[in-house]
């Protein structure tokens, strides 16, 4: 490990996947405070539902690691396979890890790590969404262009269903799933009961992945191709606005001042996204940079995990988490709303179960 992580200041952990390791930020001076070493390739992490360890799947070296996110010092090892995407359930009984290369879905007990159920689904798992009140899990199925649902409680799965080519980022809204299609331009909505899939918003080539704010105020999504982060209406789906940031947008999290913390995965570095002042800048991490956190000395750990997107984005609350930011957006500079078309309407096959 190099330097020490500071006690009180604001950290930032950004998973460089490509140098296999872990960075840790002093998010006020963006400098390095230390460098933690891990195994092979890690891509993605989520924090405990007490918000007292911050988990992170190292996939190619088959562990997580369990950290300290107030230090960043390493508390266990466990062994696991292939762990590439993982989340713990809103109601904390179980930690359900989506492995891309070996085509499996994990469901284990949140406390003891025991697996309780492997499921096949199809090629190249990817990431994982939960219904609020637990009982169902859903997981983009790369390969194979569909999105996999599992039944928490009899841990059977219930159903897959098309939605589009490259399905990758999904999360829970308002009684749908949005899910992101990499390999094409647009995110759709997946309706869980009916299976009806839908146009949601156009992005951009390598729409990736979609993150509620903090205050419930918007949506964020990211496309990796075209390297554009746009602000979507949360009633409407509409795209507000959007920014165009070299270096491939991917994860997301969010500080309590409403700013947007982002790694951009081919270019050694995260973007900072003031939305309020409409401007950004960037810090140089690792290689190829994925998860990333923030992690909040001033509000401890209630900040993130009330918060959707502090993480994963994948966890629904009941309503937003109240005052992060103050301040509602002012209209954008020099963007204008809706200058990205919405997405196409479907063909009839992906729009309707079969």
């Amino acid at each position: 490990m190099l330097g020490v992580a500071p006690a009180r200041a604001d950290l930032v952990y950004v998973l460089n996947s490509g140098d296999a390791s872990i960075t840790v930020l002093d998010a006020a001076t963006r400098e390095e405070r230390l460098r933690i070493p891990v195994l092979r390739e890690p891509h993605h992490l989520v924090l405990t539902p007490d918000g007292t360890q911050l988990v992170v799947a190292d996939s190619g070296g088959n562990e997580v690691f369990f950290l300290d996110p107030a230090t960043g010092e390493v508390l266990r090892r466990v062994a696991i396979s292939n762990p590439y995407h993982l989340e713990y359930s809103p109601d904390g009984r179980f930690l359900v890890v989506a492995s891309l290369r070996r085509g499996q879905v994990d469901v284990l007990d949140a406390r003891t790590l025991e697996l309780r159920q492997r499921f096949r689904p199809g090629d190249k798992p990817s990431h994982v969404a939960f219904s609020p009140d637990s009982r169902m899990a859903y997981v983009t199925i790369q390969g194979d262009g569909t999105v996999a649902a599992f039944d928490l409680h009899s841990l059977t799965q219930a159903w897959v269903e098309k939605v589009g080519p490259e399905p990758a980022g999904i999360t829970w809204h308002r009684g749908e799933l949005l899910v992101g299609l990499m390999g094409s331009t647009h995110f759709v909505r997946l309706d869980p009961e009916s299976r009806a899939v839908t146009p949601a918003f156009s992005l951009g080539r390598g729409a990736h992945t979609i993150y509620p704010a903090p205050d419930g105020r918007a949506l964020y999504a990211t496309s990796r191709v075209d390297s554009r982060v746009a602000e979507i209406d949360p009633e409407t789906l509409a795209v507000r606005r959007w920014w165009a940031i070299p270096g491939g947008p991917d994860c997301l999290s969010f500080d309590p001042d409403g700013r947007i913390w982002m790694t951009l995965r081919w270019s050694r570095s995260i973007a900072i996204l003031d939305p309020v002042a409409d401007r950004w800048e960037t810090a140089r991490v690792g290689r190829s940079p994925h998860g990333i956190f923030f992690k909040s000395m001033r509000h401890g750990a209630a900040f993130a995990q009330a918060m959707p997107g502090a993480v994963s984005g994948t966890r629904p609350i009941d309503a937003p988490l109240p005052g992060w930011p103050a301040a509602t957006p002012p209209p954008p500079a020099g963007i204008v709303p809706g200058s990205i078309p919405r997405a196409p309407v479907l063909p009839a096959s992906l729009r309707v179960r079969p």
